[in-house]
């Protein structure tokens, strides 16, 4: 829940970042540098663990690719935020995200534990996307 707290400030921050140096690509690097810096400070301090650096070779190649899923991401939704509004945004992006899980989950993809969908989850997703669109009037 404090993630979904932060992911709408983050978004607006990026968006004044943007403005400030007028490209997308440049805030993100420069927020993504920031967020290295607090994430390198916190492995040196060990307060979630330090880790074992070796076994980064070991994952799939697919393990690889969250770093550029996150910038995506993230570019995404600073490029769609003044268009539309912080509310449409994270409502479109929480979608995206449920329906994918919805997918990994059934299939068990990404080494995923297999939860298959039922009609509860296609509801539950329907309901999150009329409230993406209801989010979208103004």
């Amino acid at each position: 829940m404090l993630a979904g707290v932060a992911i709408p400030v983050q978004v607006a921050a990026n968006s004044k970042l943007r403005d400030a140096v007028e490209s997308p690509a440049l805030a993100i690097l420069i927020a993504f540098v920031i967020g290295s810096l607090g994430l390198a400070a916190l492995t040196l301090a060990g307060v979630l663990g330090r880790g074992q650096l070796s076994g980064a070779g070991q994952v799939p190649w697919w393990a690889w690719a969250g770093g550029l899923l996150s910038a995506f991401a993230v570019l995404c939704s600073m490029v769609a935020l003044k268009p539309l509004g912080a509310g449409p945004v994270i409502s479109a992006m929480v979608f995206g995200q449920l329906t994918t899980a919805m997918v990994l989950d059934h299939f068990g993809w990404l080494d995923v534990e297999r939860s298959p969908v039922n009609a509860w989850k296609v509801v539950g997703a329907i309901l999150l996307l009329a409230g993406a669109v209801l989010m979208q009037r103004k």
